[in-house]
């Protein structure tokens, strides 16, 4: 089994439910609400360490009283948070509403997670190093993403969501790139390309941008994946969605887990479907995700 560095985002998510989205200027009353565990590294590192991957996690939290709420699962599941740096200030939050549907608007501030740059990267060049697989989003600041891919000595996986600028040559590292729909548009305009009207034709123009692989998530729809000279879509799961916030996080941590296992990209890519379909099946990000062992939905 490989190890994983997660050099990404751990937020505190504040969560409300509600029957609707609110239109511009109008108050509803919510139906339920808390404060949990989130950002996208934290919530991919769950991910996978929940499967039983060997992760790590390079971050930041502030020295404020979401720390500890934000830091709750990546302990319980047994991620490794030596590289967990305290700053002074706010912990990372993520402003989220979830509608009757299940469809989610979120806002996050960055807060500590805006402390993750080339610096406080470098100092944890070692547990970079060290990974099988280095798993970047778009949740830190850019330098403190170029700082990961100098010191990964392995295989690099982005998720860049958000669409951020990042240097073109540290973001072609990646083995695979992960976006969605929307995100792919945006990456294929970074490189001056016009975004194509399917997904197929976006992962196979990003193959030709010079990506060594693409997976390209498309929610209820499934997936594509291209490499080498193949694009192939993977089906959907069918299932009722409870809510979707972080499962586009899970099936990106699952996906990981297995390419660390040494499954090809489209099998991982396979069984990232389900678990990202099983953690929609549930409320919350972290507190959906499936364990080593739990039924999956199948495709």
């Amino acid at each position: 089994m490989g190890s994983i560095t997660v050099v990404g985002s751990i937020n505190a998510d504040l969560f409300v439910l509600v029957e609707r989205h609110p239109l511009p200027g109008e108050t509803l009353i919510g139906a339920d609400g808390g404060v949990s565990a989130g950002g996208k590294g934290a919530n991919q590192a769950v991910a996978a360490a929940r499967l039983g991957a060997d992760v790590r996690m390079v971050g930041a939290v502030g020295d404020d009283a979401y720390a500890d709420a934000a830091l709750e699962h990546l302990r319980s599941s047994g991620v490794d948070l030596a590289a967990v740096e305290v700053v002074p200030g706010a912990t990372g939050l993520a402003v989220i509403t979830v509608s009757h549907d299940g469809e989610n608007t979120i806002i996050v501030v960055p807060g500590a997670n805006a402390s993750l740059d080339d610096a406080q990267v470098t100092a944890s060049a070692g547990t970079v190093a060290a990974a099988d697989i280095v798993l970047l989003q778009g949740e830190i600041p850019a330098s403190g993403f170029s700082a990961a891919v100098r010191a990964a000595t392995a295989r690099v996986v982005v998720n860049l969501a958000p669409v951020v600028p990042v240097d073109r040559d540290d973001l072609l590292r990646a083995d695979p790139l992960v976006v969605n729909e929307h995100e792919a548009g945006l990456v294929l305009e970074m490189f001056g390309a016009a975004p194509a009207e399917s997904e197929e034709k976006m992962a196979a123009e990003l193959r030709q941008l010079g990506f060594a692989s693409v997976v390209v998530t498309r929610g209820a729809r499934g997936a594509v994946v291209a490499e080498g000279a193949d694009v192939v879509a993977v089906p959907p799961a069918l299932i009722e969605s409870v809510d979707s916030t972080g499962a586009g996080d899970a099936f990106v941590g699952a996906l990981v887990h297995r390419l660390a296992e040494g499954d090809g990209l489209l099998d991982a890519a396979r069984y990232a479907g389900r678990v990202g379909a099983f953690a929609a099946t549930r409320r919350g990000a972290q507190t959906s995700y499936p364990a080593a062992g739990d039924e999956l939905p199948e495709l």
